[in-house]
């Protein structure tokens, strides 16, 4: 039999990626806030007390790295770039344009110049979920979306690119302070305590969609530099941070109300983001055929981990465990399964919206995930 080597930190064999769907008492209670009929101390309140709910049920399912759910948040990325001096929520004409389904029209907008702020809400979500956890056996583990998702949102629409050309005529001061702002955040929760963060990244899983790329195109881009601007961005943050802190990152193609917003294989993009991006783990969706093979891991270097997402989040079915070992089978034929792990391919709940499953499923797929991991790694 292979031995295969105890993880101690992430990725875990049997993982996640760390959004879940919001208790009806949240709903209910955001509602109410939102309708100023509760304050923001009761709102608190009743996220604290589902934030610790969770917490026991994931360290009940055996998890080894824990999340608070985001349930402080509304967006998986909008509620962080908010966070930041030197930017304003905004509302545009349109959401985001999913398969068949439209997103809320919320945006981040720059306002001045860019920079960490004491008191960063994700900071202090953190320090709760710290506080939770310093007597479990579990790693608490904090998500945030990516400087080049970040980068992103600051040029989606004409309106939004006119906004930035006021503080940053020209890009180099623009990505100096988006990755300044970046490592000071993540500097900020490695002394609350945090030694995980994960980096949550839809810009490459836009990237290698054609149709998405036609319309970049058409506003004067071109798929290598927009690369090369991602992967800066997103090292330069990342650069120079403490050796017991480990950093991974999720690609997504977009996870709202079950439904995606982009398709495409990671071939585009292996030979910049897979064998360049200076993370510990990829986190990849690969729950349908809108991801492509497997070939585009052998840019991984081996030394590098490779997180399976094969068990969908976007629905209660769950998958036959002797596929999904085959196809982790078929994976280790381009990186080696020893440097594989297995997860959800996303969140449950990107958005305060969520996916379109129970609760009682959510907690199957994990079950299920663990199982399998079980099965093929001991």
């Amino acid at each position: 039999m292979t031995e295969f080597t105890k993880r101690t930190v992430s990725p875990f064999r049997y993982d996640i990626v760390g959004s879940f769907l919001r208790p009806q008492a949240l709903k209910e209670a955001r509602a109410k806030f939102a309708q100023g009929q509760i304050s923001r101390d009761d709102l608190t309140k009743v996220e604290d007390k589902c934030i610790i709910d969770l917490v026991n049920k994931e360290e009940a399912a055996g998890l080894h790295a824990v999340t608070d759910g985001e349930f402080r948040r509304s967006y998986w990325h909008l509620d962080t770039f908010w966070g930041f001096a030197g930017i304003k929520h905004t509302t545009q004409a349109h959401g985001y344009l999913f398969h068949d389904e439209e997103t809320r029209k919320d945006s981040a907008q720059v306002s001045g110049k860019i920079a960490f702020k004491p008191g960063h809400t994700d900071v202090e979500a953190f320090k709760f979920l710290k506080k939770i956890t310093k007597d479990k056996d579990v790693i608490p583990r904090q998500s945030i979306p990516a400087p080049a998702q970040f980068y992103a949102e600051l040029v989606r629409g004409d309106e939004n690119i006119a906004a930035l050309r006021k503080y940053y005529p020209t890009d180099d001061e623009l990505f100096h302070d988006i990755a300044k702002a970046y490592h000071d955040l993540i500097l900020a929760l490695y002394d609350a305590g945090c030694r995980d963060v994960k980096i949550d990244d839809c810009t490459w899983g836009m990237v290698v969609d054609d149709d998405f790329w036609a319309t970049m195109a058409k506003a004067g881009f071109d798929r290598e530099s927009l690369e090369n601007i991602y992967l800066k961005l997103n090292n330069d943050a990342i650069a120079g941070l403490p050796d017991d802190l480990t950093v991974n990152t999720h690609i997504c193609r977009g996870n709202y109300h079950s439904t995606w917003a982009a398709k495409g294989g990671y071939g585009p993009v292996a030979d910049h983001l897979f064998a360049h991006e200076n993370v510990h783990a990829f986190y990849l969706e690969y729950d349908s055929d809108r991801a492509g093979g497997f070939e585009p891991l052998a840019k991984v270097p081996d030394d590098k981990y490779v997180v399976l997402g094969l068990v969908t989040s976007k629905s209660g079915k769950l998958e036959d465990p002797q596929t999904i070992i085959d196809r982790i089978n078929e994976a280790a034929k381009y990186h080696p399964l020893d440097h594989l792990c297995l997860s959800t391919q996303c969140g449950f709940a990107s958005t305060e919206e969520g996916n379109i499953l129970t609760e009682d499923q959510q907690w199957a797929k994990i079950k299920l995930v663990k199982q399998i991991a079980e099965q093929v790694w001991g």
